[in-house]
Order: C-alpha cells, then sequence, then structure tokens
C-alpha cells in the first residue's frame, strides 16, 4: 500500500475528516488510494500553535509515529492566483500552505483505520511492507 507521511496535527486533521487538500511543494501523478502516516516529527511551533487550528482537533488525539487513515488521491492541482483566492473562502486555507507554484493533493474517501500501524515513516510517497512496522 502507498502511503504518505504527513506532520501533526495535519495528519489527523485529514483521519478526522476536517482536511482533504494536503499542500505540497512537488508534483505528484499517482492517484489511487494511500494511507495516511503522521509523523513523528512536529510541524513548526508557529504552525502547530496556530490558534485558528486548535478549533478542529484535541491535542490528546494526535498520533505520532502510526499511519491512521486510508484515502483516495484523486487530484493535484497546481496553485496559481486563482485558485489561492478561491481557497481562501474555505477552512482548507488554514490547514496548509497556499502559495504559488505550489501543489494541491486532494484527497476523498477519507476512512480511519480501525487499528492503527506503527510505522517510522519515509519521505515522498513510500510503499508500506510488514517489515516497515516500528516498535517506537
Amino acid at each position: 500500500m502507498k502511503v504518505l507521511s504527513i506532520k501533526e496535527p495535519y495528519a489527523t486533521l485529514i483521519c478526522n475528516r476536517e482536511k482533504h487538500i494536503e499542500t505540497r511543494s512537488w508534483k505528484t501523478s499517482y492517484r489511487g488510494e494511500l494511507y495516511i502516516h503522521a509523523s513523528i516529527g512536529k510541524a513548526t511551533k508557529e504552525l502547530q500553535y496556530n490558534p485558528s487550528l486548535k478549533n478542529f482537533y484535541p491535542e490528546e488525539e494526535l498520533n505520532y509515529g502510526y499511519i491512521i487513515c486510508s484515502c483516495d488521491l484523486v487530484d493535484c492541482i497546481y496553485m496559481d492566483e486563482e485558485y489561492i483566492d478561491q481557497m481562501k473562502k474555505s477552512k482548507e486555507y488554514l490547514m496548509g500552505v497556499y502559495e504559488v507554484g505550489r501543489y494541491a493533493w486532494v484527497l476523498e474517501n477519507i476512512k480511519p483505520l480501525d487499528k492503527k500501524i506503527r510505522a517510522k515513516g519515509k519521505l515522498n510517497i513510500w510503499e508500506y511492507k510488514e517489515k516497515d512496522r516500528d516498535e517506537l
């Protein structure tokens, strides 16, 4: 299964179906089922303690080091000024980095896993194999 590691609180926001767009500096041609992994690394303090985000998740729900949900990656949109202006009208704008030249990865069919999977995570989209299971 393909996996994308995302820093907290963003991975949990996706799992809780609050966030449906993951913003990245790079594009992907991959479309299909994807696991979301909450990486061990934390977001910058500025982003992590953004008071606007605190309304969307309880801190005790963060899932560092676990694959927590599945979803379908259905699109990868290049961000231009028009797209960014459109996103400023939605709560998604608070949950990502919207700048010209970046990409919006559109996620649908988000489903929390019944049992979280402990894993270290990797950069880029990676393939989960049982040997990737970690004793954190």
